[in-house]
């Protein structure tokens, strides 16, 4: 079993799938617990669509700028 904490409101799911799924839906800071551990966050922002993460905030981070950045200062 894997409760899902919103707040104070608790739901308890069979699986963590079934737990992680319905915390993307809450849009907001949770906790999901199972029997050997607890993960904690904002779930569902695992995608960026058109340069925009999904709140619409801008997404500029760009990996081959910053590989060997140090060496070429």
């Amino acid at each position: 079993m894997y409760k899902v904490i919103n707040k104070e409101i608790e739901t308890e799911f069979h699986s963590l799938d079934a737990a992680m799924a319905y915390a993307k839906t809450l849009d907001a800071f949770v906790s999901i617990i199972g029997r050997e551990f607890e993960i904690v966050g904002m779930f569902g922002v695992d995608s960026v669509k058109d340069g925009k993460c999904p709140d619409g905030v801008a997404y500029d981070w760009n990996k081959a700028s910053r590989i060997g950045a140090t060496r070429r200062k």
